[in-house]
């Protein structure tokens, strides 16, 4: 028994062209700045590891740094004093990590989007495109974090002034 099948070729010809509509063609041109900017995130990403490294090193190194600038200028005059070394190093350790998660996701993009150039490896671009995404993402919401604070410093600052102005 046969197994006939009746084919619409209107309908092959418009999945064909959705098929080719999906295709995203990546010409050498695009694989050189891929590459290039592969080549560049690692750099940044390793300054990045090593920066991380040194704010470790000083954040466990806060109480030290504490109690030298205590005796050099006196408890009373030094701001940090109040925190103590403990809140700082926990500060400072937070900052780290901060600065630690984006030179990591450098790194993943740079090393899946060499294999991808190198290799021609569609699912090596999908992560790296991945890691890029999420590397924008990361520093597109801390900036929006950060913005939001200097908008509360300077609403603060704005109605500290009227209540100073109101209370002479």
């Amino acid at each position: 028994m046969e197994n006939i099948e009746e084919n619409n070729p209107e309908e092959n010809t418009s999945a064909h062209q959705e098929a080719e509509m999906e295709t995203l063609i990546i010409t050498e041109d695009i694989r050189s700045y891929i590459y290039e900017s592969a080549k560049w995130s690692k750099f940044l990403s390793i300054v990045g590891f090593v920066l991380t490294g040194f704010m470790v090193l000083v954040a466990f190194s806060a109480g030290a740094i504490i109690s030298t600038m205590n005796s050099m200028v006196g408890e009373a005059n030094n701001p940090y004093a109040k925190l103590g070394g403990g809140a700082l190093t926990v500060i400072m350790l937070l900052f780290a990590l901060l600065y630690f998660y984006p030179s990591l996701l450098l790194f993943k993009y740079s090393s899946a989007a060499k294999k991808a150039v190198l290799f021609g490896d569609q699912p090596n671009l999908a992560v790296a495109m991945s890691k890029m995404k999420s590397f924008f993402k990361f520093w597109g919401i801390l900036t929006i974090v950060g913005l939001g604070f200097y908008l509360l410093i300077i609403l603060f600052a704005v109605i500290a002034n009227i209540s100073a102005s109101v209370a002479a």
